[in-house]
């Protein structure tokens, strides 16, 4: 059960527009992304028969290829359009009166949804044969529906596992030590660290980026407070991110994302 049926069934009210962007995409909403790791798309590119043409996705790769849930550009542009037909994005800052890309061609964007502003943060690989723009749209795409998930939009498939278990225990308020003094929040710097050490310690591409676009509220301080600290936190994911093979391409033409495990 997830947060929005809990409230329906809680008290039966009419839903607010932003509760109705954390309603469940229908099934027909929801794509399977093929994610093969490097080896399994080595195989297949030294030897074809090796694929398949698989039944989830509609791509030739290797029969191992993990698939995760996503909900697309369009499907996702519906549910805003139907939540407030006025929403609107707008890069966090400009060069040259365009769009500023960040150093490693990622976009930083603000998304408004009845009235409310949001962060988001979009990145794609270039990739072979691309038409001119099509990156940018793609990371525009990216973008979006990583502001949307800071709504609520497709939050359960971001996350592996179920956010609103029935069955999982309350957690019990901790009890503070009389005279014990309360823990500090941890300063800028420090989560400026943790970023560093999170992103060094991720696998592989995909998760590194999910450990980046997660701390789109860090970043957004340190623009702010600390640009130079920024621009080295940039600098690094760009050199974390060279060390990852390039994404391969299934014909879905930059357009999807998965909803952003």
């Amino acid at each position: 059960m997830n947060a929005v049926t809990k409230l329906k069934t809680a008290d039966a009210r009419p839903l607010s527009p932003l509760e109705r962007l954390r309603e469940p995409f229908a099934p027909h909403h929801i794509s399977r992304l093929p994610k093969p790791t490097k080896k399994q798309t080595e195989e297949v590119k030294a030897d074809f028969k090796k694929g398949i043409r698989c039944g989830e996705c509609g791509s030739w790769h290797h029969p191992d290829v993990v698939h995760l849930d996503y909900v697309g550009h369009a499907a996702l542009t519906d549910r805003l359009l139907d939540v407030d037909p006025n929403w609107s994005w707008e890069p966090v800052a400009f060069r040259d009166g365009l769009p500023a890309f960040d150093t490693t061609g990622g976009l930083w964007i603000k998304l408004t949804v009845c009235d409310v502003t949001r962060l988001g943060y979009g990145h794609a690989a270039v990739k072979p044969g691309q038409d001119p723009g099509a990156r940018e749209k793609e990371v525009i795409g990216d973008a979006l529906r990583n502001a949307a998930m800071r709504f609520g939009a497709a939050l359960d498939l971001w996350h592996k596992g179920d956010l609103h278990a029935d069955d999982e225990p309350e957690e019990k308020p901790r009890t503070q030590t009389k005279g014990a003094e309360a823990p500090k929040p941890p300063t800028l710097a420090e989560r400026a660290i943790r970023l560093e050490v999170a992103m060094r310690n991720q696998p592989d591409e995909p998760a590194l980026r999910k450990a980046y676009a997660l701390a789109s509220g860090l970043c957004a301080d340190l623009a702010d407070k600390e640009p130079k600290r920024l621009a080295e936190i940039e600098d690094l994911y760009a050199s974390l991110l060279a060390k990852f093979a390039p994404a391969e391409d299934f014909g879905l033409n930059g357009d999807e994302i998965p909803e952003f495990g």
